[in-house]
This record gives C-alpha cells, structure tokens and sequence, in this order.
C-alpha cells in the first residue's frame, strides 16, 4: 500500500469499503475539469487526512483505500495530521508542494485551502455525482466545486428527551420565548439547562444565534456586525449567561462531557455529537435518549438558523489528479462504501440516493437532523476568507468580553467589526 506518515489525533471518522463497483468507478469516473498533467492512469500519488490514525476510523479508512488501490493497481502514500493542527500542516505542505493526490478538508477550511492555488476544480465530476444541493453548496469556494461532498450535515442542538420529558417538554421549543422559559425550568431540577459555548475557542457558535436574530455577520462582502441583530443575539446570550443557563468556560468538549454526564440537558454539536457523547457515557442507552433540536426563532414561523458542516476530499493539480478525482468520486458516491460510512460513522452520506437509502430513513436521528436542521443550513459567513478562522476568533473574542461585561454588546459587535474588516484587508 505505499509509504505511510501517521499522526496522532483526537476521535473522528471510520469506514470500509467494497471492491464491488471499484473498477467501475477506476474506470468510467470523468476526469477533473481544470487539471493540468492528470493522468489516468498514474500508479501512484497521495491521500492526507486526519482520519487516517484515529482509533474509530484508522482500520476501516485504511481498508476501503486498500480495497480501492488493489483494483486499481494504484500505490497510495498515506499522510496523517491531527485535526487540531491539519489546516496548518497541510497549508505548510501544499504550499510545498510536498502533497498529492486526494486529501480530507473540513468544509470550513476550503476556502483558505482553495487560496493556495493548487486545488482542481471538480466541477463535472461533481455534477454527476448525484449529490445534495446543500452537499455542493458546502464544498464550494469562491464560486468553484473544489471539493467533493463526503459527508454533509450541520451544527445544531441536542437534547436529552429524558430530562426534557422531567419537566413535561415532550415537544421541542419553538421559539427564543418557549427556549427560554424551558431552560429555566430545567435549572430547578438541578442541572446546567444549556451548555453552550462560553470559551473563545468555541464562540462561533454564536453565528446561527445573530442569524436568528435577524443580524447576517457579512453582507455583499461588508461587515454588518453592530446592525440590530447582532447586538440582539448577544445581549440575549448574555442574558443567559448572567442567569447561569448557561455556564463559565464551555466549549465543546466541556459541553460533551457535561453532557454525557448527564449534568446539562441541551448543548450545540455537530451531527456526530451522538457518537462522542454515547461512548462518554456510563448510560448505555443514552444514544436512544437524543433528539435533534431545530433553534428556536424570534417568531413563529421564521426559519431555524443552523451551520453547514461535513468533510469534502480534495485534489491537487498535478500528476495523478485525473486518478485522484477518481478515488474522491467513488469514496464520496459508491452506494456500497457509503452504506458502510454510515454504519460506523453515523455521518450521513452526501448523494441523494445515499440519504434515500432504507438504512439512513430508519434512523430516526439522522432523518430527523437532516429533515429539520441540515435542510435550511448555511455556510459560515467567513469560509470564503483566507483569515476565516482569524475572523471567527475575532468575533469570538468580543462575545465573550460582552459575556464577562468588560464591554457592551454594542461596543463588543463594533469592535469585532472592526477586527474582522482589518483582516479582510491585510
């Protein structure tokens, strides 16, 4: 199989796959529009992702791509980067020109990683591939499909329905006014209503929220933080806050752990928050308990606001690109390899006929996540910006001074507009 550069890592992703329709794949996937030297029919190139060493996935990752190489006759040098860490070792070997091949992205990363040039545009594979219209959207930047949908999904609200059921919320609350009045309700039974995020590290959630309120973050490429909306959400945020509905230095594994230990009832993740929380838990039926929550609106009837997440492959210009796209065509639409992503993962697939499957249907989690909170899901507002996550710190750092009360929600909204539009031109 090739030389292998493995890192360590935290927890993500797993799969196998099938040698069934891998040679079908090998052969009639179309070749990348935009490549230069793509060859076809190369023997070898690379594939880098973080999902390569990690304890739930590493076996069957490695599995699949074995499966696939074998048919091919195709030698694949394996590279691994921890999640923490992977948009800087990749920009650092990209820009090298030490990669090649396929490689895993977070969809939030793209852009950043689309501004360094050496990514193919995968437009025509991508039309055929029979993917989501919110999958395609999600591995877009600057207007170009340079990613291929692995799996798409979103960043949204869980409950525990046993502790919801408590204090008689058989339904999920609708509305900021019904959020509310249940959190408190839910912090007379003892535990931390909501863990949202309150550490910097994680603060970006609060984007969906300022979307909620009425507040876009950027609009026709300006700044709009400080308008209404934005200081709305967070001065309601803080609200929470200063009520203790929500708690002190959260982010998101706080969050999962308090969670798992049955200490807070509703937190922000993504989809595959069910998976990390579950094996947390000494409940062994705690996976059964989750439901999806849709974020509540200002008003009945406005659209749930909610984040696009998931992981697209990628492929370099160069030799082996055409190969390349063939690999990230059949990891991301082969109809046996994505049943088998989905019965380790849970992650559900990215293709329309993936999600119409009778397996992904019957799972009430997943059908309900993709039904009520992927469905209106968006990009986040700084993922066209090659200083995205520097903008997303940016603003996270003054939710959490208006949080604190070293400065108002106005002032705080201000200022991270003006953090946010010095890094869009520096």
């Amino acid at each position: 199989m090739g030389t292998e550069t493995l890192l360590t890592r935290r927890s993500l992703l797993g799969l196998i796959g099938s040698a069934t329709g891998a040679a079908l794949v090998g052969a009639c996937a179309p070749s990348s529009s935009g490549s230069t030297h793509g060859d076809a029919q190369a023997t070898g190139f690379g594939f880098t992702g973080w999902s390569l060493n990690e304890a739930s996935s590493k076996d069957a990752l490695n599995s699949l791509l074995a499966t696939w190489a074998g048919n091919n006759h195709v030698k694949l040098r394996k590279t691994a980067f921890p999640y923490d860490n992977y948009l800087s070792q990749f920009t650092l070997q990209a820009r090298g020109g030490e990669l090649s091949g396929a490689a895993q992205m977070d969809i939030a990363w793209l852009g950043q990683a689309a501004a360094l040039g050496r990514l193919v545009d995968l437009g025509t594979p991508a039309a055929q591939g029979g993917y989501t219209p919110a999958a395609l959207t999600s591995g877009k930047a600057d207007g170009v499909q340079y990613g291929l949908p692995w799996t798409t999904a979103s960043i949204g609200l869980i409950a525990n329905q046993d502790m919801l059921d408590q204090v008689g919320a058989k339904s999920p609350p609708a509305t900021i006014d019904d959020f509310e009045a249940l959190l408190t309700e839910l912090k007379a039974t003892g535990v931390t209503p909501y863990a949202g995020s309150t550490k910097v590290t994680q603060l970006k959630d609060i984007e969906p929220w300022i979307w909620t309120f009425g507040g876009s973050i950027i609009a026709d490429g300006k700044v709009t933080l400080g308008d209404d909306g934005s200081v709305e959400a967070v001065t309601w945020y803080k609200k929470l806050y200063d009520k203790k509905l929500i708690a002190p230095d959260v982010d998101r594994f706080d969050a999962r752990a308090l969670f798992a230990q049955k200490k807070a009832a509703i937190y922000d993740d993504a989809i595959s928050g069910r998976g990390a929380v579950a094996a947390a838990s000494s409940d062994k039926e705690l996976a059964k308990k989750l439901t999806p929550v849709p974020r509540p609106v200002v008003h009945a009837g406005d659209t749930p606001q909610a984040m696009l997440w998931g992981h697209v492959l990628v492929v370099f210009k160069g030799t082996g690109s055409d190969r390349a796209t063939q690999l990230a065509s059949w990891l991301t639409t082969d109809q046996a390899a994505l049943t088998t992503w989905f019965e380790k993962t849970s992650y559900p697939p990215a293709t329309s006929a993936g999600l119409a499957r009778p397996d992904v249907a019957k799972d009430t989690y997943t059908s309900r996540w993709s039904s009520l909170i992927t469905k209106t899901a968006r990009p986040g507002p700084f993922w066209g910006y090659p200083k995205g996550a520097q903008m997303d710190t940016a603003l996270a750092t003054q939710v959490q001074a208006a949080l604190t009360g070293q400065a108002s929600p106005k002032h705080a909204m201000q200022q991270a507009a003006s953090d946010i539009k010095a890094l869009m031109s520096s």
